[in-house]
């Protein structure tokens, strides 16, 4: 039986579009007849909720963690001693559980740990990128697009695609943008974000008791199910309410999740003249995520245009067509990827408020293509976007990889 070890910078029971995405696979494989674990770094003991034993199990899935605690001090120094520690980490389990196949996802830095013991043990190694850490970096705020990291961490980035067996990407314009440093195409698979239909697949009803705890009774309501990121935009679809409520007098926003860009956005909805229009909830329990999915009409994702937007596409917005909602979203790729403008959702213009207003009272205007509109996403997400196919882009280069090795081995 084929054993694969999926190296990880965070994973469950943190919860995250990394861990989520990270779960459906490792899940998906698993139902394929394949051994799999995962091991995390030091970045996992850093997120909240993440004390835990050294080994576990998790939702089913079995996690070993890299033990003690992320360096500190010179971030090039404390980058590097974490790495060194992960590779030892991962060294220790591949001698005691004997992978055959070692899967690292991105940050870079889980596959620079991950080709020491690669090389040094002679497995083949997959590596996958959801996004170039140097934008994520960038979008989150932590970092300077043109900054000497920046530089540094993008020839990291290409180095270790150079010296992985196989690369996988989430999206076309991650495959596009290697192509342009020279990475040959045939090196690459696409692997998009997909949904798991057995856990988003069902369409919640909509709860009469919380609709009326959430004092959306008879409103129109938008959406943003998420995390609070500045890339995200939220704060172009907050400044967008007022418009949107002069046009629709009974539309509501409803904004669940958190992150580092929580405080400031509750400090610009209380500002706003159309302040008891936005609603925050907090962040909930995945389990009851779909409970306020059914409580919104249109899921809107204004994301910033950037380059970390512009390469990959997100996660949620597949989730909500999966839940029959209708979609919004500006029109960088990331988006333009997952949407057919006027079949599976609308898009409008990015860092733009009165685009936001001026398509979404459009929709709340006209109703009559909505469930033409749900019925086409759903099918999309259904046909392009389930797990249960997805996962086999895997398995040809798993094989290929496997039948590779053991040509070397024979030949030995």
């Amino acid at each position: 039986m084929t054993r694969i070890l999926h190296v990880l910078d965070h994973s469950l029971p943190l919860h995250s579009g990394y861990t989520f995405r990270t779960r459906a696979i490792l899940r998906a494989q698993m139902a394929r007849g394949w051994e799999v674990r995962g091991i995390t770094g030091h970045r996992h003991s850093m997120g909240q909720g993440a004390d835990g034993p050294m080994e576990e199990q998790v939702d089913g899935l079995h996690f070993h963690r890299t033990p003690g605690q992320a360096a500190t001090g010179n971030p090039v120094l404390r980058e590097w001693r974490d790495i060194s520690a992960h590779a030892d980490a991962i060294d220790a389990l591949v001698r005691q559980w004997r992978p055959d196949i070692i899967h690292a996802h991105s940050p870079v830095l889980n596959a620079m740990a991950a080709q020491r013991v690669a090389k040094r043990h002679g497995i083949p190694i997959v590596y996958e990128i959801r996004a170039f850490w140097e934008d994520a970096a960038v979008g989150n705020g932590t970092g300077t697009e043109g900054s000497p990291r920046y530089w540094l961490t993008r020839q990291l980035e290409t180095h270790a695609v150079r010296n992985a067996d196989a690369v996988a990407v989430i999206c076309e314009g991650l495959r596009g943008d290697l192509a342009t440093r020279g990475i040959d195409p045939a090196k690459i698979i696409v692997s998009p974000n997909g949904v798991d239909m057995d856990q988003f697949g069902t369409v919640a009803p909509r709860d009469p008791a919380l609709t009326a705890h959430l004092g959306l009774d008879g409103a129109d309501v938008v959406g943003f199910i998420g995390s609070f990121y500045d890339y995200e935009g939220l704060d172009d679809l907050i400044a967008a309410m007022p418009r949107l409520v002069r046009a629709r007098p009974k539309a509501k926003l409803l904004l669940v999740g958190g992150g580092p860009r929580e405080q400031a956005l509750r400090d610009q909805a209380l500002a706003s003249p159309f302040a008891d229009h936005i609603v925050f909830v907090g962040r909930v329990p995945h389990d009851e995520v779909d409970r306020y999915y059914a409580q919104v009409d249109i899921l809107a994702y204004p994301r910033k245009a950037m380059r970390l937007t512009d390469l990959v596409t997100p996660l949620k917005p597949l989730e909500a067509m999966a839940q029959g909602r209708l979609v919004a979203a500006s029109s960088v790729g990331g988006h333009r990827e997952l949407i057919e403008d006027g079949v599976t959702g609308t898009l409008f213009s990015p860092d733009d408020p009165g685009a936001i207003a001026t398509a979404l009272a459009g929709l709340f205007a006209d109703r009559s293509g909505w469930d033409a509109r749900r019925i086409a996403a759903r099918a999309f997400v259904e046909r392009e976007r389930n797990w249960s196919s997805n996962i086999l882009r895997y398995e040809p280069v798993y094989q290929k990889l496997l039948a590779r090795g053991d040509k070397a081995r024979a030949a030995a």
